[in-house]
């Protein structure tokens, strides 16, 4: 095991390298939070597949496959059609915000009334990704060391914290696009012939197992069902998504980098369920499913292999995990703490009167301000960075169930939080007494029946996402419309004009025109004259 420890340690060091490099480039909040919003198609693509493809995606995708055949693959399949929902129908007008968190977004439409509410939601449910993600450095540190679930914890959360917190999301893209690559060579191109050939080919795996294990659906219609509901509509409103959105240098390359990150997932699912019943074949009596990928791995690859797959896995539970930690400190940043500073002020005596009777700073003076500013800002981004990774450490070591907590999290995520986004992108009447109506209901009604039915039953967000639908609509209708200058300096930012410069758009004024609304999305190049 000597050449696999020393892989994975270079690995280790070379991430840490990263961070200290993405440091020396976070000047500015920009900088630090969306990496300056400069990421071409290359760079955009494979770090956005890489904070989806995480370790649910490949020890989970892999025990699936397992556990069910290929129609293990749905789990991740869905992750991969949500990206592409994404990128086709809403990353250009995503891109196009400049904002950099999703209540920031509601903020702009709804003028401002349901941020908060929106913040606490989000918060809460990167917190429990990037907890459950930290969890998974227990699982590959005690295949690779034997090493003790505490210390696997914090090893692996030190490590992600110490490069998050340096550079912001220019280490973390850094260190993102060198997972990607680990990933790609370590999963499909070695690991998945390797145990196909191990196994005997298609054709003996075919024989030695079950028809279901080779049936589309053998996982089950409404798993599959409830797979689209959380997984798919989750990528579509999520923060840690949204924030790679954020970091495109354009609409075009949101709408196409975004494509071929999607495209990708689907190869990976189909890639981690093949694995998944080959392991199958070889060990068909493993205690836990979850169990499959360490055990293939262990036992079936050769030395040298065998440590690159394993940092393959763990540049997939990383990706995920500094995803999540920096869409975690983004939101108790700017949509927490800043709101209750922003109370504060209030409360508070005004200087405004004694700075106005010192004159107004020179341009030389006003451009050491700014500068001060962005400092300022970069580092207090850094500090709950570093606070919110020691917490997710903490709460990591404490938790032992992950699926339900992650289960929990995009169950509070998706019932509360998507028809109001969703509703504010394609429908003009939606107003924020409506918007909050959805997030409380949607978000009472799915903890509620977790609660009564149990945190892994498939009904709570069922009746999650009706009741928050039937409370947007309802409150929407019975309250005033949208002040109709909000909507026009939301119709600005949409188009690219965050100076909220006029729209010329003259059925911009049909507040009720869904139609329209629904072909900006569609096809917002052409409505807009942007590429």
């Amino acid at each position: 095991m000597a050449v696999d420890y020393a892989v994975i340690v270079l690995y280790l060091a070379g991430m840490l390298a990263m961070g200290w490099w993405g440091m020396r480039r976070a000047k500015s909040k920009s900088d630090f939070l969306v990496a300056g919003r400069r990421l071409g198609p290359v760079m955009y693509s494979g770090t956005m597949a890489a904070i989806v493809l995480g370790g649910a995606s490949t020890i989970g995708g892999v025990g699936l496959g397992y556990q069910y055949g290929l129609s293990g693959a749905w789990m991740v399949f869905t992750i991969g059609l949500g990206l592409l929902a994404l990128s086709v129908f809403f990353s250009a007008r995503i891109a196009r915000l400049k904002v950099y968190t999703v209540s920031e977004m509601l903020d702009l439409r709804y003028g401002g009334s349901a941020g908060i509410i929106s913040g606490v939601v989000m918060w809460a449910y990167t917190l429990m990704l990037a907890v459950t993600s930290t969890i998974a450095y227990a699982t590959i540190f005690d295949v690779l060391f034997g090493m003790d679930r505490t210390l696997s914890i914090i090893l692996g959360g030190a490590i992600v914290v110490a490069y998050s917190t340096l550079g912001g999301m220019w280490s973390i893209t850094l260190t993102d696009m060198v997972q990607f690559v680990v990933k790609t060579i370590g999963v499909l191109l070695l690991l998945l012939p390797i145990a196909v050939i191990k196994a005997g080919g298609f054709a003996a795996m075919k024989a030695q197992l079950p028809d279901e294990y080779f049936a589309p659906l053998g996982i089950g219609g409404q798993t599959v069902f409830t797979y689209v509901l959380i997984y798919s509509f989750g990528m579509l409103i999520g923060q840690d998504i949204w924030q790679r959105v954020f970091t495109a240098r354009g609409d075009k390359v949101a709408r196409l980098g975004g494509t071929a990150a999607g495209t990708y997932c689907l190869a990976y699912a189909l890639a981690g369920a093949v694995i998944g019943t080959a392991a199958k074949v070889l060990y068909p009596h493993l205690g836990s499913p979850d169990d499959a990928f360490a055990t293939i791995v262990k036992d079936a690859l050769p030395v040298g292999v065998r440590g690159l797959v394993l940092a393959a896995a763990l540049s997939a539970v990383m990706s995920t995990s500094s995803g999540a930690l920096i869409a975690c400190a983004t939101v108790a940043n700017n949509d927490i703490w800043a709101r209750v500073k922003s109370v504060a002020a209030r409360r508070r005596p005004s200087a405004g009167d004694a700075a106005d009777a010192g004159g107004a700073p020179g341009t030389e003076q006003a451009g050491d301000v700014a500068v001060a500013v962005e400092h300022d800002e970069v580092r207090g981004n850094r500090i709950f960075i570093l606070l919110m990774g020691l917490a997710v450490i903490v709460i990591a070591i404490a938790l032992n169930n992950v699926v339900e907590a992650l289960t929990l999290a995009y169950n509070v995520l998706v019932g509360g939080l998507l028809v109001p986004i969703l509703g504010g992108l394609l429908w003009k009447r939606g107003t924020a007494a409506g918007a909050l109506a959805s997030v409380a209901v949607g978000g009472l009604t799915v903890v509620g029946l977790m609660v009564s039915l149990g945190v892994l039953a498939n009904e709570p967000i069922y009746y999650g996402l009706i009741a928050s639908l039937v409370a947007y609509v309802a409150v929407s209708l019975a309250t005033e419309p949208t002040d109709p200058e909000v909507l026009a300096a939301w119709r600005a930012r949409l188009a690219g004009r965050p100076d909220g410069a006029a729209d010329d758009d003259p059925e911009g004024e049909a507040a009720g025109d869904t139609a329209v609304a629904v072909a900006r999305v569609l096809a917002p190049s052409s409505v807009t004259g942007r590429a």
